[in-house]
């Protein structure tokens, strides 16, 4: 996260014709890398100190277990009410570039669509993934940022778990997200967020 970004709202959601963005809530500015959870007495909505960014960033992404295999992830950022922006193509696959680059200390976003009119998107198969799945993560420095999924869940739009996404990390964390549950026709959105935790399996 740039250092001019002191304290900005990010919906944590995707916003396109299918994903619809969810509640506002608040990402601190960066600071030294957390190598402690975030105190349970912090305000609600927030979440600790994330690490600042570097140069580095995400250029390809693989996830045998679903069949995804992608190079050129686009780099998102917030819209106009703070919210996290979707791919401009529901094609494409992008990550969160004001925070951590995959492989680097703290929790990396990456998200991308669960379909269109057209059929499926780069996520459709998230939901499917269990935990010990891996995810790969090819880095614009020549690295390769190895993942194991430590869980998956699934949380209504209105009750998405900022500080489990952003919240510190005693390592290199990875989250994928997408939309998921019902679909909402009158709104134009599903309903819930489709949530993937993975790490490098620090001890």
């Amino acid at each position: 996260m740039r250092a001019e970004l002191t304290r900005v709202c990010c919906a944590l959601a995707l916003v396109c014709a299918a994903c619809a963005p969810a509640p506002s809530t608040v990402v601190p500015s960066p600071a030294a890398a957390p190598t402690t959870a975030a105190p349970t007495n912090a305000p609600p909505g927030t979440v600790g100190p994330l690490p600042a960014t570097s140069a580095v960033s995400p250029v390809g992404l693989s996830i045998p277990a679903i069949g995804v295999a992608v190079r050129g992830l686009v780099p998102l950022a917030l819209g106009p009410a703070h919210e996290l922006q979707a791919p401009a193509r529901f094609a494409d696959v992008g990550w969160y570039a004001a925070g951590p680059a995959p492989g680097d200390p703290g929790p990396a976003v990456i998200a991308a669509h669960v379909d269109s009119r057209s059929g499926p998107a780069p996520f459709f198969r998230l939901r499917e993934l269990r935990p010990g799945d891996e995810i790969q993560v090819e880095r614009s420095d020549g690295a390769a940022a190895r993942f194991v999924v430590d869980a998956v869940q699934r949380y209504p739009k209105n009750a998405f778990p900022t500080e489990a996404v952003y919240g510190p990390a005693p390592g290199a964390a990875l989250r994928l997200i997408t939309c998921g549950g019902a679909f909402d026709a009158a709104a134009r959105s599903y309903r819930d967020n489709v949530v993937v935790y993975a790490s490098t399996r620090w001890t």
